[in-house]
């Protein structure tokens, strides 16, 4: 499962990241890394962007960057 597919009000943790080169990097420069707790506190209502909280601060992700972000 993704984090793109999680509802909101639901507790995850990150178990991989499959994105590649920049956009691996620019994902795990916001603090979403392996183990990271992640809430999802919203989501707009043409699903595109998914507000998280990690790490005690809010934090938009596009949809496809949620994408690249496995959670179990």
């Amino acid at each position: 499962m993704t984090l793109r597919n999680v509802g909101v009000g639901q507790t995850v943790t990150v178990s991989k990241i499959t994105g590649v080169g920049a956009i691996k990097r620019r994902i795990m420069d916001m603090g979403i890394t392996k183990g990271s707790e992640v809430y999802i506190r919203k989501v707009a209502p043409l699903g595109d962007p998914v507000e998280i909280t990690i790490r005690g601060y809010e934090l938009s992700l596009r949809k496809h960057d949620a994408a690249c972000v496995e959670v179990k």
